[in-house]
């Protein structure tokens, strides 16, 4: 039986931590900064955690589970 592939979408968007959770980047942050202040851009440029509802659904993506 062939390997399960991971998707390429997830493995690019997010990253496990030490302790299992999953890293992800805020949204956002690309283009059209010029009208955002610069409090919400240095806010934006911050890691967050993915919300614990999502993170089966990112852990199949990524074949953890």
């Amino acid at each position: 039986m062939p390997k399960m592939k991971t998707k390429s979408s997830a493995k690019k968007r997010f990253k496990l931590t030490g302790t299992g959770k999953i890293k992800r980047k805020h949204a956002f942050k690309s283009h059209i900064l010029t009208k955002k202040s610069k409090k919400r851009k240095l806010k934006l440029t911050h890691d967050a955690l993915v919300h614990k509802a999502d993170e089966n659904n990112i852990k199949v993506m990524l074949r953890l589970k």
